[in-house]
């Protein structure tokens, strides 16, 4: 289906989506939802301060992780031999990157996407 974005300035916003829904009919009009994920160093910081981890040292170790696209906690264990060597022998770093892992990916917050999805009724 087409869609096009509204990403105009939130104070007359409302007045583009008004308009579209009103030139279209609202039964014809929606809007898209879309989930940021908690990525490998983002959830990394968010598991380590829910367990009282000090800011310092969870920042040490999500900087430990590659700066890759779509690099999972996981590869980077592969590839940086400290952050393997941490993850074996600090009970904490194992605990951290263990539940870290279970997250990994999941929705950490919805919003609304900068579009809307128009489609046009078609009649015989």
């Amino acid at each position: 289906m087409p869609d096009f974005d509204v990403d105009f300035c939130y104070e007359r916003r409302q007045e583009v989506i008004d308009y579209v829904s009103n030139k279209y009919g609202p039964d014809h009009v929606s809007q898209i939802i879309t989930f940021g994920t908690m990525a490998a160093k983002m959830v990394i910081r968010d598991v380590a301060r829910v367990l009282d981890v000090p800011y310092s040292e969870a920042d040490a170790l999500a900087k430990m992780i590659p700066n890759e696209l779509h690099i999972t906690i996981k590869k980077a264990l592969e590839e940086n031999r400290e952050l393997r060597e941490k993850y074996e022998t600090d009970e904490t770093v194992k605990k951290v990157l263990d539940i870290a892992m279970g997250l990994e990916g999941m929705p950490r917050q919805a919003s609304t996407h900068a579009c809307r999805s128009c489609y046009n009724k078609r009649t015989s």
